[in-house]
């Protein structure tokens, strides 16, 4: 194969793709170890485009920063120390210094005994050994209830809420990749760029020219529409048996540890990914987001199938910028299909994804994660069953306040407490349309989804 330029605009990029139109010619490509080789193509591609956009990513990211700094300093927070303490979600491993429940930080050993604390069951609450220091916390948090109005049940100490938070991420897909603001009041809008096309503008209007000198600037002026994050309540119920809640050995502890965290990351992805933005989060990969470019399957493909070409259509209208971040979300029944996607060369051939030396898949794909999710919007062969996405282009909205109370009641018949835990937070996607490039090839997007037609 004879070396030629490296494709570093996405219009050369899907040129040279659809280039490698025969088993062959991919495979040669593949095999390929010179400047023409597929990996040196792809790494050029990725290295230029990053590149390019360094500079614009950083005005955004400088303007993004300026915008938050305006808006926490409308809230009161006008000290760069405090402000920097407030997007420090986790300063000193006990949250954010500014969120309503920090006041209430080192007044329970764990969040076990606040719930002990807070319990309906007074009678025996009274009996438990610790009784008397549960008395003196609830009359503590007792007496910050009443500073810090809330929905119902008892404010979390702020190093517990961060503490849930933390052990979620381990488990979730969307917020530990994606942009966590803080906030402060139930409803927060800040300006994003009202741009769909870089093709003779950038920042929605915004054109740079040459001028001799003495001759006078011709003005432009970008579009700016608004991002609202308006946060709506997230309600867990849970059943927990009375002798556990009465367990001083941290029972109770080591139930929520095994629990609450995970369930909220569960609920928080599905609204996340998929919540249609009325009354509820607006998902990332829901047909209600403007940006989301939907990617149909070859003509040549069979039912409910997937074909390595699929992957290398959505790659090529991926973001530039995004291709550092953005992750693979595939349902787990699409698994065997990706597996055994292979190159037919003659009479053999070589399989795309190869095993590691253990023989375990290794979970990437053009050099990003592949993460098997039954939270994938579609099934095999559905819209939606392969998804490619850049987190970092999505906001989330937190309200940083985590109530918990408790009940007697639903479970009243099987000694069991109702414990209720409330939360208030939003997502959006940052983009508001798919972006046509500055060479007017197709548009790309920081979201990216295969449809089922064709397949």
């Amino acid at each position: 194969m004879t070396t030629t330029a490296q494709p570093t605009a996405p219009a050369a990029w899907e040129e040279f793709v659809q280039g490698l139109d025969t088993p062959q010619k991919f495979a040669e490509a593949m095999n390929d170890t010179s400047d023409a080789g597929f990996k040196a193509r792809l790494k050029a591609y990725v290295t230029a485009q990053t590149a390019d956009t360094a500079e614009l990513q950083k005005l955004v990211q400088a303007e993004t920063q300026a915008t938050l700094t305006e808006l926490l300093k409308g809230n009161g927070l006008g000290k760069p120390e405090l402000v920097n303490a407030r997007l420090n979600l986790a300063a000193a491993g006990k949250g954010n210094p500014l969120a309503k429940g920090a006041g209430l930080n080192g007044t329970f050993a764990n969040l076990g005994e606040f719930i002990q604390a807070n319990w309906h069951k007074s009678a025996d609450r009274d009996r438990m050994p610790n009784a008397k220091s549960l008395a003196e916390k609830r009359a503590i948090l007792a007496a910050y209830q009443e500073k810090v109005p809330s929905d119902g049940g008892f404010l979390v100490p702020e190093e517990f809420r961060t503490q849930i938070i933390s052990m979620s991420l381990e488990s979730a897909i969307v917020r530990p990749r994606a942009v966590v603001i803080p906030m402060g009041t139930n409803t927060l809008s800040f300006p994003t760029v009202d741009a769909t096309s870089n093709a003779s503008t950038v920042f929605g209007g915004i054109v740079v020219y040459r001028t001799e000198e003495g001759a006078e600037f011709v003005e432009s002026q970008a579009k700016f529409a608004r991002i609202k994050l308006d946060v709506t309540k997230q309600t867990a119920l849970a059943y927990v048996t009375n002798e556990t809640i009465k367990d001083t050995g941290g029972a109770l502890m080591g139930w929520l540890n095994a629990n609450l965290p995970q369930a909220f990351a569960w609920y928080e992805d599905l609204d996340y990914l998929k919540g249609d933005g009325a009354g509820n989060p607006l998902g990332a990969l829901h047909a209600n987001n403007g940006a989301l470019l939907q990617i149909n399957g070859r003509a040549t493909q069979g039912t409910d199938t997937i074909v390595w070409e699929n992957f290398l259509d959505m790659y090529a209208r991926m973001l530039p910028q995004s291709l550092g971040r953005a992750v693979w979300i595939v349902s787990p029944d699409t698994f065997v299909q990706i597996a055994t996607m292979a190159l037919t060369v003659g009479t053999g051939g070589s399989a795309v994804w190869m095993p590691d030396a253990h023989g375990t898949p290794q979970l990437t794909l053009l050099g990003r994660p592949v993460i098997m999710s039954e939270k994938a919007p579609g099934i095999l062969g559905d819209t939606g069953d392969v998804n490619f996405v850049d987190f970092g282009m999505y906001y989330i909205g937190d309200h940083e306040e985590l109530s918990i109370e408790t009940s007697p009641h639903v479970k009243f018949t099987s000694d069991q407490t109702t414990i209720r835990a409330i939360q208030r937070n939003d997502g959006r996607p940052a983009l508001l349309s798919a972006i046509t490039p500055q060479n007017s090839g197709p548009t790309l997007s920081s979201f990216i989804q295969l449809t089922s037609t064709n397949r």
